[in-house]
């Protein structure tokens, strides 16, 4: 192991052999993000750099990690590099709801507001397209925000095969003060904000791979069908976003910069104003990207390159069993533990690299507890990405909460495994009637990650 002084906390780097979890033809390094790996449990574990990458990166890594952090200003402002922000916005700067680079989450309480998480929203055929396709709840002076969101949860019981109970949380959306008139017949998807980790990784994963993986007709009668979401005529292969509905870091960095704070760039350069909004449209306005492409494109390379710890109680005999128990009831099919990169990627310390997100990337139908009604390119009203599974035993240290699924829905490992439905369904209903040591060690497991 070789340690290194990083910002005045000591980071360790696993260097020598590794331990190979239980299983032939599954096994997988403790390195789960490959050479970019990084050793901490702490509440810092995601604001790491990675730690293959070149000293003279480090300048690049800290501005664009001060320029996720800042807070912009309405424009005209005193520090003109920083304004700009609305004039309609969720949260005036990345960190607001990437804590720590960390998840977001629901409200603690029913009916308060929301702080890290947003609602996308298309409305029904026949009404004006008044809100664009999220709900911005804040404004810069004299610009009405366009809502507030409120959501409510509905109990759902149920039992494992050995009769223990549980129980599940249904959110129901609810939208007030709506400034342009009611959304009647609109399909409404609560997101909580992601983990940033990885992503450069993620990026550079091959399209021949990503194709290697896709099995849209369940040609080998698995029952597991997943799908790219092809966003364009050309083929684009989508990788980031709940519903892999963008391509590549630049644009999933300037989409975020414009739908949640309301900030152009040179890929998103009209403001965030549906016609009918006048108060929205009337805002002063700065002449060109509000955020340069120069800014654009360090936040970008820190996106890229922010690292992945490693998995802790790697030679845990109960984290071992719960592999096991992983790939037997199915979960590794669409989790697919390992990926590598090639020689293509954009930064030198992200090519050729293996390692281990145990996602696939693929859209999967997840049946109708979990879907939203609503379509994002090729993918359905219930398709979703399969999430990376890497740091999520960190996300009580790093984001204080264990709320998991696109919505935050579940609370815990175990209430996420038994929303899964559609394709996961069989799965689901494994880990539901297994005995509870098999369960405990799979969520053991989980938690090692």
């Amino acid at each position: 192991m070789t340690c290194v002084l990083v910002a005045l906390a000591t980071l360790c780097v696993t260097t020598g052999p590794t331990h190979l979890a239980a299983g032939d033809d599954g096994r997988f390094s403790p390195r789960l993000g490959g050479a970019t790996t990084i050793e901490d449990a702490g509440a810092g574990a995601f604001g790491h750099m990675a730690a293959n990458a070149p000293e003279a990166r480090r300048r690049d890594f800290g501005l664009g990690s001060r320029l996720f952090a800042i807070e912009w200003a309405p424009y005209p402002n005193a520090v003109k590099i920083f304004d700009g922000l609305g004039p309609t916005f969720n949260r005036a700067s990345c960190a607001g709801c990437h804590q720590a680079n960390g998840r977001g989450r629901p409200p603690e309480h029913a009916g308060e507001p929301m702080d890290s998480m947003l609602v996308r929203v298309t409305a029904a055929a026949a009404t004006p397209d008044a809100y664009g396709d999220q709900i911005n709840d804040r404004a810069i002076d004299d610009v009405p925000p366009e809502g507030q969101v409120r959501i409510r949860y509905d109990t759902i019981t149920g039992a494992y095969g050995d009769g223990t109970p549980y129980t599940l949380l249904r959110p129901r959306i609810e939208l007030v003060d709506l400034a342009y008139g009611a959304l009647d017949g609109a399909a409404f998807s609560p997101r909580v904000a992601p983990a940033i980790i990885g992503l450069g990784l993620l990026e550079a994963v091959p399209l021949a791979t990503l194709e290697s993986l896709a099995d849209p007709d369940d040609s080998d009668g698995d029952g597991i069908s997943g799908r790219i979401n092809r966003l364009d005529p050309a083929g684009t292969a989508g990788r980031f976003g709940w519903k892999a509905n963008v391509a590549d870091l630049r644009h999933q960095v300037a989409a975020a910069a414009i739908g949640d704070m309301g900030l152009t760039t040179s890929l998103y350069p009209a403001q965030n104003c549906p016609p009918v909004q006048a108060e929205c449209l009337a805002a002063p306005a700065e002449d060109g990207p509000e955020i340069v492409d120069s800014l654009l494109a360090r936040i970008v390379t820190t996106m890229r390159t922010v690292a992945v710890p490693a998995r802790r109680d790697a030679n845990g005999a109960e984290t071992d069993a719960g592999y096991a128990a992983f790939r037997r009831l199915g979960c590794a099919a669409c989790h697919v533990p390992t990926l590598a990169t090639d020689g293509a990627a954009v930064l030198p310390e992200l090519r050729d690299q293996t390692f281990h997100p145990f996602t696939d990337l693929m859209l999967h139908d997840m049946g109708a507890g979990l879907a939203d009604g609503r379509p994002d390119h090729d993918a359905t009203g219930s398709e979703w990405r399969t999430p990376p599974l890497w740091g999520l035993g960190l996300v009580p240290v790093v984001s204080g909460h264990d709320r998991l699924l696109h919505d935050g829905r579940a609370r815990g490992f175990a209430e996420a495994i038994l929303w899964h439905g559609g394709e996961a369904e069989a799965a689901r209903e494994a880990f539901r009637t297994a005995d509870r040591d098999e369960r405990e060690a799979l969520l053991a497991f989980l938690g090692s990650l």
